[in-house]
């Protein structure tokens, strides 16, 4: 049996169905650069007063010691998610000598690449591994695609909505067998109309010329009258080639079609040699240049804009979590950070992905050939780089629509969609960032992409000095913001165990690090 989007509009809209509608669980991980006054990269390390890199589960570093992600923890509450970030950045804002947070996706100025710091987690053998994995990745890619910053959004809708879908759809499935398809089925979809996302919240279509150094690129940049290089109808260039990207990927063909191939499809690609990376060498003169010469060193270097994922045992790997207990929600990864505000994501945001997503679920979803994949992938590389373009065509299936036109269809079930979760949720949000993100549509200007390049072309100001006076004001706000979720002293505790915990991770190692690395591709 199936149904479509109005057909499941109608029936969620019963009283008896309505409240399997709320309960949608939500978490940010909000990457940032710390950056110096002066609007250069920070040089400082990961300050003690933070806790554990390796432990800490709110503030932690992604690529380099100066690339700062925090990480909230699961809330059914936007506004409770958008003030866990706020207590996390301010804690960390307090405690980092100085240092400002980057409020852009793209780079700050970055003089030499060698002055990015790859992040350390301590003498233990998982501490080491992560570090191995960073050098692999400087050493395939460079460090300067690695300091890109953006905002991933965990999403899942509550077991007693999966149960009614379940219900109207007649399936007579284990529920998690019903809710991995499910979540698949929505994954196509994000593939399909995914590129509405970098139209309507990319905010990167410009970056500062060191980011360029050393560089090969077929990119036709501007220059603007204060120094930075745009591209005038780009949106997202964070999700550009510029962007982090691998061409030995383009040959994996990871199905989404359903949790064994997927997970067939991904084991598979952590296998394939390279000989490209090969070249590079793996363990010379005693030092680890990267874990293994694999087309993908581990599964998180496989890059994707959502991935479904399931939270992993110790020492289990993704792959193995979803083989074993199906998928549990999805990260959506494709979304620059929002430099008009603090959080680099804005409750209305969260708004919109919340009716996005449930469109995405609620519309029909066929299994997806790899041409189908690649005409997708197609029309997202094309909003990325010339998304505000008068006329520009995507492909839908075969035919060719214009952004407004295509946009408008998506838009007419996501309108519904926004009055069915409204009419759950008593409020009027839903609706409200809908119509708001429905008008970028005819109006390019609006989207944050169309904002920035206005600014920096018109208002005097280059992108350092642009984005240094969102910074300060940022750090301002964040000073005069009250604790809310989380206090200083939590904060505190959390930062200490972490300490605790990662020394004694190092002191139950067993085995030395070529054994323990062997004993892990193993598994």
């Amino acid at each position: 049996m199936t149904l479509s989007t109005s057909d499941f509009i109608a029936e969620f809209s019963k009283p008896s169905n309505l409240s399997a509608l709320t309960g949608i669980n939500r978490g940010i991980e909000r990457e940032t650069l710390r950056i110096k006054a002066n609007g250069h990269l920070s040089e400082q390390g990961h300050n003690q007063a933070l806790g554990s890199a390796l432990t800490n589960p709110l503030i932690t570093t992604d690529y380099s010691e100066s690339l700062l992600e925090f990480i909230t923890p699961v809330s059914e509450s936007i506004d409770e998610s958008i003030a866990q970030l706020k207590d996390i950045q301010k804690f960390t804002l307090d405690n980092v000598n100085g240092d400002l947070f980057w409020p852009m996706s793209m780079p700050c100025i970055v003089e030499h690449e060698d002055d990015i710091k790859i992040a350390r987690y301590g003498s233990s053998n998982i501490g080491t591994m992560k570090s191995v994995y960073r050098q692999g990745l400087k050493n395939r890619y460079g460090s300067m695609m690695q300091v890109i910053a953006g905002i991933h959004f965990n999403f899942s809708f509550s077991e007693k909505f999966h149960q009614t879908a379940q219900s109207l759809l007649g399936d007579n499935r284990p529920l998690q067998d019903f809710i991995s398809d499910r979540y698949f089925a929505l994954i196509r979809n994000y593939k399909r109309f995914g590129w509405l996302i970098p139209y309507l919240f990319g905010s990167s279509p410009a970056l500062c010329p060191t980011f360029l150094q050393s560089r090969q690129h077929n990119f036709d940049f501007k220059k603007a009258p204060s120094g930075c290089l745009y591209l005038e109808h780009a949106t997202s260039l964070r999700m550009s080639d510029l962007g982090y990207t691998n061409s030995e990927q383009s040959t994996l063909n990871i199905c989404y079609n359903d949790v064994d191939s997927y997970v067939a499809s991904v084991q598979n690609a952590i296998n394939l040699p390279s000989e490209k990376f090969a070249s590079i060498g793996v363990k010379e003169n005693g030092q680890y240049q990267q874990l293994n010469s694999n087309i993908l060193q581990i599964e998180n270097e496989l890059y994707a804009p959502i991935r479904p994922k399931r939270v992993a045992k110790s020492g289990q790997k993704p792959s193995e979590a979803l083989a074993h207990g199906g998928v549990q929600y999805v990260e959506v990864r494709a979304m620059d950070v929002n430099p008009y505000i603090s959080t680099g994501i804005s409750r209305e945001q969260m708004y919109f992905m919340d009716v996005l997503l449930t469109f995405f679920y609620f519309h029909e979803s066929a299994a997806m050939t790899p041409e189908e994949f690649k005409l997708a992938s197609e029309n997202t590389d094309k909003v990325v780089i010339q998304g505000r373009a008068p006329g520009l065509n995507l492909n839908d299936q075969g035919v060719e629509k214009t952004i407004p036109v295509w946009g408008q269809e998506i838009f007419s079930e996501l309108t519904a969609i926004a009055k069915l979760l409204d009419q759950a949720y008593q409020t009027d949000q839903y609706s409200i960032a809908v119509a708001r993100e429905q008008e970028k549509l005819s109006n390019p200007e609006l989207t944050p992409s169309g904002r920035i390049l206005n600014d920096l072309l018109t208002g005097g100001r280059g992108i350092i000095g642009w984005s240094l006076q969102h910074a300060k004001r940022y750090q301002e706000e964040l000073n005069q913001w009250q604790y809310q979720v989380f206090d200083q002293a939590y904060l505190q505790k959390l930062a200490s165990e972490s300490l605790a915990e990662q020394a004694a991770i190092e002191a139950s190692d067993q085995v030395d690090f070529d054994q323990f690395l062997a004993d892990y591709f193993a598994k």
